[in-house]
């Protein structure tokens, strides 16, 4: 049961630095982050039997999108935490280090690369977007800074003697 509270406590954390990040982005560089409602646009259409869109902004927005968007992320976050059990084994856990945590989150873009930039027509690797290196590039930086994140909310966990 600890385990588990210790890999929410982690991911929230680390989707939450991965957030404050692409809020300061977006101040500093003019780049914007991902629209959490297009993701919710797209799980919202799922059901209705459309998978793929060209592109997701062109479709009809729906009743509540942006929430399921954002819980939508958070609970990606989690889930790519309690990834780290069997990617860094559970004795990380009570001595995290950064190394496992920021491989993980780079490993990470690949659900981007491979899931979520195709289905939302953006194409693989975001080779559809305007700048599909520039897409790249900002996707490897905002999921390694993602495993970083991984490795601080896991400090933060041990201090709160979690372990």
């Amino acid at each position: 049961m600890l385990l588990l509270l210790q890999i929410l406590i982690i991911g929230v954390g680390a989707t939450l630095m991965m957030d404050l990040w692409a809020g300061l982005r977006l101040r500093l560089f003019g780049v914007p982050s991902l629209n959490y409602a297009m993701v919710g646009r797209w799980l919202l259409w799922i059901p209705k039997g459309r998978f793929i869109h060209r592109p997701i902004a062109s479709s009809e927005s729906q009743q509540g999108e942006v929430l399921v968007g954002w819980l939508a992320h958070y609970a990606i976050g989690i889930t790519f935490a309690g990834l780290l059990l069997p990617f860094a084994g559970a004795e990380w856990f009570t001595e995290p280090s950064a190394g496992p945590a920021v491989a993980l989150g780079l490993v990470t873009v690949a659900a981007p690369f491979f899931l979520l930039q195709p289905v939302l027509g953006m194409g693989m690797a975001a080779s559809r977007a305007p700048n599909p290196w520039g897409t790249r590039a900002h996707s490897l930086i905002t999921h390694a800074v993602f495993g970083l994140g991984l490795y601080l909310s896991a400090l933060v966990s041990k201090g709160m003697g979690l372990v």
